[in-house]
């Protein structure tokens, strides 16, 4: 008996007579609101505490070697898909001119709805391998074999394509002009095709593979070569002076998605009001790792983005077209998925009933005293 009636003595809760209880209407009315902000806050905790948070954490990118996939979903509203390439360029001397793979093309008339879509490039498909030498006529009875018309890197090569005849020419840095008499581009009916594509436009979109270095992707009008260390286009006797590089990134990323990464260009759009030029993104990319609550992790990028444009009249030696010039930086961003604990959720709770009820007991003893007085006030107001 002893022992408990000294754990009597410990209680910190010591109960009052209800013969002392004073209920008022100003006491009620902030139990009522009290009660709604502890339940409303009760709920925004609990849905933080079932929610991950992300946290995040700068290292120094130490990575080398790797290899970056690029996601590009572009719109040319007034270029043929014909006359559109896609080039790659970086700074450790890597380069691939007329990408075809992994690229799907899809012409849009002038109201922007699909007509085709293909993969690769115009024209039939070519012939097969040779048994008669250069010079040949597609024959019922025979083999061909065509010339590369100079451009052969041996005497066993053959072009039997409007396509490897440019190829070869590419390959040697020489510009191919009258492309209409070549025996190759008349069969396919190369021209022809180009001017039934007149006057639409080309939805590009696929993904490039390069190297985790600086450089750069661009896509313009022409066939690019390589002529005297120098970068440039043969435009395959098209007409170029007109042409316009307008466009809509409908979709740019650098690397896999991860939950709540933003990619600045998409939706971004560019309309020609001039002369045509070099349209130019400069991107910073920032390699960044997701690792969500179950360890998996993906490596991925994020960029940043600034824009400029290069009027072909001012600087008319620029190649024209829609160039994106991209850089990384050295810095590594780490985004972690973390769950709260249950303690710290329950911590929480005990925080938000016990401030409630310290603050409302604050303000109802000051509504409470506060009327006392006034009431005082006007009782001694009245005897007098």
């Amino acid at each position: 008996m002893m022992i408990l009636n000294n754990l009597k003595n410990l209680d910190a809760y010591p109960k009052i007579n209800e013969d002392f209880h004073s209920r008022t209407l100003s006491g009620g009315v902030i139990t009522v609101v009290s009660s709604i902000i502890i339940f409303f806050l009760f709920i925004s905790e609990t849905r933080l505490f079932f929610y991950s948070a992300t946290e995040s954490k700068l290292i120094v990118d130490s990575s080398r070697g790797e290899r970056l996939q690029i996601n590009f979903d572009v719109t040319f509203p007034s270029v043929a898909c014909s006359l559109l390439s896609v080039d790659t360029v970086d700074i450790s001397g890597e380069q691939h001119y007329d990408i075809r793979h992994d690229i799907i093309k899809k012409r849009l008339d002038h109201l922007g709805n699909v007509i085709e879509s293909k993969q690769g490039g115009i024209g039939a498909p070519k012939i097969e391998r040779p048994l008669q030498k250069h010079g040949g006529r597609l024959d019922h009875n025979e083999a061909y074999c065509g010339t590369c018309y100079g451009a052969e890197d041996s005497d066993d090569q053959c072009c039997n394509s409007c396509e490897e005849v440019q190829e070869a020419y590419r390959k040697k840095g020489w510009a191919l002009t009258n492309v209409d008499l070549l025996d190759q581009c008349s069969r396919e009916g190369f021209f022809r095709q180009i001017k039934d594509e007149k006057g639409e436009g080309c939805n590009i979109h696929g993904l490039l593979d390069v190297s985790k270095v600086a450089g750069n992707f661009h896509f313009s009008v022409g066939k690019s070569i390589h002529q005297s260390g120098i970068h440039t286009h043969d435009f395959v006797a098209v007409q170029t002076e007109s042409y316009n590089i307008s466009h809509k990134i409908n979709k740019l990323s650098f690397g896999k998605e991860f939950p709540g990464v933003v990619n600045p260009l998409d939706g971004a759009q560019w309309n020609q009001g001039g002369s045509s030029g070099m349209y130019q993104y400069f991107i910073k990319v920032v390699p960044t790792i997701y690792q969500d609550m179950r360890g998996h992790k993906i490596q991925s990028n994020q960029f940043s983005v600034t824009d400029h444009f290069r009027d072909g009249n001012v600087h008319p030696n620029h190649l024209h077209g829609v160039y994106f010039f991209y850089d990384f930086s050295p810095i590594k961003v780490i985004f972690t998925e973390e769950n709260r604990s249950f303690l710290h959720y329950l911590t929480q709770l005990c925080a938000i009933v016990g401030g409630v009820f310290t603050v409302s007991g604050i303000i109802d003893a000051f509504v409470y005293h506060g009327n006392r007085t006034i009431k005082k006030k006007r009782e001694i107001g009245k005897y007098r």
